[in-house]
Order: C-alpha cells, then sequence, then structure tokens
C-alpha cells in the first residue's frame, strides 16, 4: 500500500503541474483527494491492514495528502498570477499613440436661442418660472379672459386629451398659476413648449416653443413695455428694422404685435410677427386674486422658433426639427 501512495503522489505532483487553468485544477483536486477520488479508493483498503502496519500507512498517507494539498495550492497561485499578467497585457495602453476624435455635441439651436432669450430677461431682473404642458380648461382660457366662443377653443385649434385637459396653446397659463402664489411686484419669464393643431409649413407648426414675460406693479405703462421689448429685440438681433402693430388678445388691452424684417433672399424679404404683447386685462388680474385698480402690468408672448429663423438666417422652420448633421453643425453651442 505504500507503494500505491508513493505511485499516487508521483502521478498527482506531475499532473498537477501541466495543469493550464483553475477549472483543471479543481478536477484534479477532486479526482485525487475528493470523497470518491484515487487516495480515498487507496485508503479503503486499510481494513485488510495489521493493527502495526495502519498507523504506519495512515502517517504516509497524510504526507502524501499535505504534500498533494501543498502542490495544489501553489500550482493555483501559479496559474492566478498568470491570469493577471494576461489580462494586464491585454488591457495595456500605450500613452504614445494619437487619441481617437469623437465629435463634439452641441446645443440644438432652438435650445441656444430660448437660453438666450431666458438670460437677457433673468439679466434685467427676471424670475424663470415654469408650468405643466397639460393644462385645464380653466388656466388655458377662461382665467385668460377667452369667451366660451373664442374661436381658439374650437377642437381644430387645441389639442384635448381624454381626462378633459389640454395641451397648453400658450405658456401664459403660468401667468394666472404664479400671481395665485406671489403678491406683486413680480416680474416672471417663462419658457417652454406649446402645441396647436397648426398646419405644419415654412413658419408654422403644431409643436413650438414661447418665452412669456410678465411684469406687475405700480405704475407700469405702455410705454414700459415698449421700452422692454425694443431693448430685448436689440439685444438678440442687433438693430433691425421693426415695427409695432395693434392688435387683440383676450388676456391684454391694448395689445400689439410686433414684426421684424426677415431677409428671405438676396435682395427679397418680408415682415415677420415674432411676438404678441400688451397691458394685462383688468379681469386678468381679477382671476388671479389682484385689484386691477391698484396693480398694472404688461405680459409679452414670442415665438422661439421664428426668433431663431431671424437669428440664423433661416428659411424655413421644419429645419429646426430634422436631425441633418450637416445643419445642426452649422450653429454655435
Amino acid at each position: 500500500m505504500q507503494e500505491q501512495l508513493k505511485a499516487l503522489e508521483d502521478q498527482a505532483l506531475s499532473t498537477i503541474s501541466s495543469a493550464h487553468s483553475l477549472d483543471d485544477l479543481e478536477r484534479l483536486r477532486v479526482r485525487f483527494l475528493g470523497k470518491k477520488g484515487e487516495l480515498s479508493a487507496i485508503l479503503g483498503g486499510m481494513g485488510r491492514l495489521s493493527a502495526a502496519e495502519r498507523p504506519v500507512i495512515g502517517a504516509v498517507a497524510n504526507t502524501v495528502k499535505a504534500k498533494i494539498e501543498e502542490h495544489l495550492q501553489q500550482q493555483r497561485l501559479d496559474l492566478e498570477e498568470k491570469a493577471i499578467q494576461e489580462q494586464l497585457a491585454s488591457e495595456r495602453v500605450d500613452v504614445t499613440m494619437p487619441g481617437r476624435y469623437l465629435p463634439q455635441g452641441r446645443i440644438h439651436p432652438l435650445q441656444y436661442t430660448m437660453d438666450q432669450i431666458t438670460d437677457l430677461f433673468i439679466g434685467l431682473g427676471y424670475t424663470q418660472v415654469g408650468g405643466p404642458h397639460a393644462e385645464t380648461n380653466y388656466y388655458n382660457f377662461e382665467a385668460l379672459n377667452f369667451p366660451p366662443d373664442h374661436p381658439a377653443q374650437d377642437m381644430h385649434d387645441t389639442l384635448y386629451l381624454e381626462d378633459g385637459r389640454l395641451l397648453r396653446t400658450h405658456t401664459s397659463p403660468v401667468q394666472i398659476r404664479y400671481m395665485e402664489t406671489h403678491e406683486p411686484p413680480l416680474r416672471i419669464v417663462v419658457p417652454g413648449r406649446v402645441y396647436r393643431k397648426d398646419a405644419l409649413d415654412a413658419t408654422h407648426s403644431p409643436v413650438f416653443h414661447q418665452v412669456e414675460i410678465l411684469v406687475v406693479g405700480e405704475d407700469i405703462t405702455f410705454g414700459d413695455l415698449k421700452g422692454t421689448l425694443s431693448l430685448f429685440i436689440e439685444q438678440l438681433l442687433g438693430k433691425r428694422p421693426m415695427r409695432f402693430r395693434p392688435s387683440y388678445f383676450p388676456f391684454t388691452e391694448p395689445s400689439m404685435e410686433v414684426d421684424i424684417w426677415w431677409e428671405t433672399a438676396v435682395g427679397k424679404g418680408r415682415w415677420m410677427e415674432v411676438l404678441g404683447a400688451g397691458m394685462v386685462h383688468p379681469n386678468v388680474f381679477k382671476s388671479a386674486g389682484y385689484d386691477p385698480e391698484k396693480v398694472q402690468g404688461f405680459a409679452a408672448g414670442m415665438g422661439v422658433e421664428r426668433l431663431a429663423m431671424l437669428t440664423y438666417n433661416i428659411d424655413d422652420i421644419r429645419l429646426l426639427y430634422t436631425s441633418d448633421k450637416r445643419f445642426l453643425e452649422q450653429f454655435p453651442g
């Protein structure tokens, strides 16, 4: 039996030394030292030995087992170290190689324009606020002094939801929501997306962006509104031909629209309406809980897409909604 144990030791040490992976090593451990392994098979014959032989064979078996375990552990450490070195070699970075160029992302011209507009008014002391896109009829129309039969409430202009709400047709509902929770004086700027059932063409889109401003206080005049808008247009677009036209909005009185001269081609151009504005209607103040005898104010809502078209001389609003990299890479940001 001693010869069997010695032969097992030699075979085990030789086989373990040739193991190429940790999985192979585990299989060898089970083969030689497992409950049903070769060492256990040899020791199963100890019952046939005399009482004097058993301690001797037991000592030899323990020595063989210890050597095999030691060799298994050493081979495991060697294989783990080898695996680490191979991983380091495969992941080595050559710092002398040139880097790979990845195109730099850009802010979309619409977002860039909206940020510019918002920053200009924040620089004038306005506070940026926002509101929900899904609105109630009250905030979108009633509180803003829209008559029940006003065409804007018609299904052909407004996108209604199944729960009775609607997608806001302008950012003006934020005026009411803000005034309900804040006392005058106040100056706010409201950038956001709005929705209407407009036909898509060169200057219209059913989904577009607005920036709303609202100023409320004592002794606010129409002259303050005109001066504010003139300063804003000059800061954003530079000195451009512009005109103020009388207009009508249910939530302002008097009301006006602002047009900017738009050079659509060499030697050609036309006026483009970019914003509507006016003095806040007394009924709007009443809806918000303000006393129109004590406060006055003005509001204006401007189309971001059209201002972007004027800023970058874009002749078709639909270009702003494409994902053409050649188009987008022309803009700053």
